[in-house]
């Protein structure tokens, strides 16, 4: 009995034995606790990543004005040369971010970081100050490439921003208030987002949780890859947890043009466009909500030529519906010139396909006479055909339509914005051409009416509720 007793005993301390050396060899070593990339992909994606994120500083000489009246014309003018004694230039500066994508040292950042910039300066992660250049910039993305001289430079590789999905996690590097290499990680919050605020008017941004503070702008939206998938850009400083980047598939589409042009060949279609209201789709007989109205066509553009006229409602493009002008806008915006789109317009209730070559965004004795006139009461104008002294008195250019001498105060037309002076060129698709089209055009018992309206040589639909 004894001695079954000293075996157990013996049994039971050699498991406990077992035991122990089983626990203790589950314990990390040292050397592995302090290895704080073990199992982080944020802090390892920042390691690699970092050496090619740059900090950014440029310096715009500005004049300041040492005058207690500095915007008075009254001292400018009485003063003359003398009241510019009282302006000083002195400089003025500003922080940014920015990533390299060339070994030779082209960098891509923010075009509202540089922009007007008469000194820029590139720190690199090694702490080296170069000058830079300004290769090409682009407002209307609000990109910018810019270059320094060096070689062998660390780069970062571009990602596919279509690819990421909201949810996903992402990291973004900048130098937020001058802190240099700044990491903070967050989530897609939700993609293409529009912002249309002082200077940023853009479609299409990423919105993301990670923390985006001024001086980040121009820096690396990062996927779990490494990969850039967009560039912060923007911040709403009221809010928190929100920042948009945008998306690096348009640096792509715009940076070998911002390189060999200095700027980006965009495409042009030619058409001034404005929404499809219920007015117009009652007038003109369109069903469905979404579309754009062409309000005026640019004579000689690639619209023109292709054959785009007044009153077409744009449906869609490339077989991408347009829900409204601004989606029209974008999408034209984003296209390269040469570009070919097909385009579906509704024209006088049916259906056209027109095939559109986008062409190159261009930084493109009277005596007095006794004038008829007639009303609209229902619309609540009166008009008079054109004549020397109208076209005089109005700074008028064009041989048709009827001017808008008079409108009925609390009239439908006073509403919606008519002025004297406007030419209306069609009342609900007929052409005004002499007193007699406006004369005969009976408007009663009509829900709404559509005006094409001239202003400042430019063409634009009016639509009004009669009901």
């Amino acid at each position: 009995m004894l001695y079954s007793n000293k075996n157990s005993l013996r049994l039971i301390i050699v498991m406990v034995l077992v035991f122990s050396f089983l626990i203790v060899s589950e314990i990390p070593s040292i050397s592995q606790t302090q290895d704080v990339f073990t199992g982080n992909p944020v802090a390892k994606i920042a390691k690699q990543t970092s050496p090619a994120v740059v900090n950014i500083d440029v310096e715009t000489m500005v004049k300041r004005s040492r005058s207690p009246f500095p915007d008075d014309p009254f001292f400018k003018k009485f003063f003359g040369e003398e009241f510019e004694r009282f302006n000083r230039t002195v400089p003025m500066k500003g922080r940014g971010s920015g990533f390299i994508v060339t070994k030779d040292g082209q960098v891509i950042t923010n075009n509202h970081v540089i922009d007007n910039a008469d000194k820029i300066e590139v720190t690199l992660s090694d702490g080296r100050k170069l000058k830079a250049e300004v290769i090409g910039q682009d407002p209307t993305f609000d990109i910018a490439v810019i270059k320094v001289n060096a070689d062998d430079l660390p780069v970062l590789e571009l990602g596919n921003s279509d690819q990421i999905q909201v949810g996903e996690w992402v990291v973004a590097i900048g130098n937020p208030f001058g802190l240099e290499h700044t990491v903070t990680a967050g989530v897609i919050s939700a993609k293409n987002r529009s912002i249309h605020a002082g200077n940023v008017n853009f479609e299409g941004f990423l919105q993301t949780d990670a923390a985006i503070n001024p001086g980040n702008s121009g820096g690396p939206l990062l996927d779990l890859e490494g990969k850039v998938i967009g560039i912060n850009s923007a911040i709403i400083p009221y809010a928190q947890g929100i920042g948009f980047a945008i998306p690096v598939n348009m640096a792509k589409d715009i940076m070998s043009d911002l390189v060999e042009y200095g700027k980006v060949r965009r495409g042009w279609l030619g058409v001034y466009v404005q929404p499809l209201t219920e007015e117009f789709m009652l007038a003109y007989g369109i069903t469905g909500e979404n579309g754009a109205v062409v309000s005026d066509v640019v004579p000689g553009s690639p619209a023109d030529k292709a054959g785009l006229e007044r009153g077409d409602v744009i449906k869609q493009i490339n077989g991408n519906m347009i829900k409204d002008p601004r989606q029209l806008v974008s999408v034209i915006r984003q296209s390269m010139t040469g570009d070919k789109v097909k385009i579906k317009v509704i024209r006088e209730n049916s259906d056209k396909q027109i095939e559109v070559t986008l062409g190159e965004v261009q930084e493109a004795g009277i005596s007095p006479a006794i004038e008829e006139s007639a009303s609209l009461s229902e619309i609540g104008i009166e008009l008079s055909p054109l004549s020397d002294s109208l076209k005089m008195k109005y700074d008028l250019k064009t041989d048709s339509g009827a001017v808008v001498t008079g409108v009925i105060p609390g009239s439908p037309a006073l509403r919606v914005g008519i002025e004297k002076g406007d030419v209306i060129l069609e009342i609900n698709g007929k052409k005004l051409v002499n007193s007699e089209d406006w004369q005969k055009l009976d408007l009663h018992g009509s829900n709404a009416v559509v005006m094409l309206v001239m202003r400042n040589e430019r063409t634009f639909f009016v639509s009004m509720n009669l009901k």
